[in-house]
């Protein structure tokens, strides 16, 4: 495991971050660059070693519900490797889900692959579902994620 000093040396390699110390010895680095609301890229380095990498959209992570990565046991290659693609992908407009109109109305949409198989992409509640005819496929909390899903099977909107 790197130490805090090592830990934080690679982390200030990177011009584009700002370092912001916080509480108990802590510190985090903000990506100002970022086309996203989200700017910390490392969250609550400490002295310990113990610290975390924004990788909501990043593939290959295991996330917390907030999107971060734990990076304790991260070689000096890993640690640097997420943060490039945590600046990557904080540098990039992800698509923003289309929003049903007013009330309680739905949204759907109609997907298709090169063999001409339809799925139904449709909002439900606080769910994006996908459905194959009346059957559900797939659920996902985001519109990004069952997007995502829907484009690795092959399928494309119509």
């Amino acid at each position: 495991m790197l130490t805090f000093e090592e830990k934080l040396a690679i982390i200030e390699s990177f011009p584009q971050l700002t370092r912001n110390d916080v509480s108990l010895k802590r510190v985090n680095f903000h990506y100002e660059g970022s086309l996203h609301e989200k700017k910390t890229v490392v969250y609550h380095l400490h002295p310990n070693g113990n610290g975390f990498v924004y990788g909501a959209f990043l593939k290959g992570y295991r996330k917390d519900d907030k999107g971060l990565v734990n990076i304790r046991d991260f070689s000096a290659e890993e640690l640097r490797t997420i943060i490039e693609a945590s600046i990557e992908m904080l540098s990039h407009a992800r698509p923003v889900a289309p929003q049903a109109n007013a009330g309680k109305q739905e949204l759907a949409e109609t997907w298709i692959d090169k063999q001409n198989n339809t799925l139904q992409l449709q909002q439900e509640d606080s769910l994006w579902n996908v459905y194959h005819g009346l059957n559900l496929e797939a659920s996902f909390e985001s519109y990004v994620e069952a997007e995502n899903y829907l484009k690795e099977e092959g399928f494309s909107r119509q």
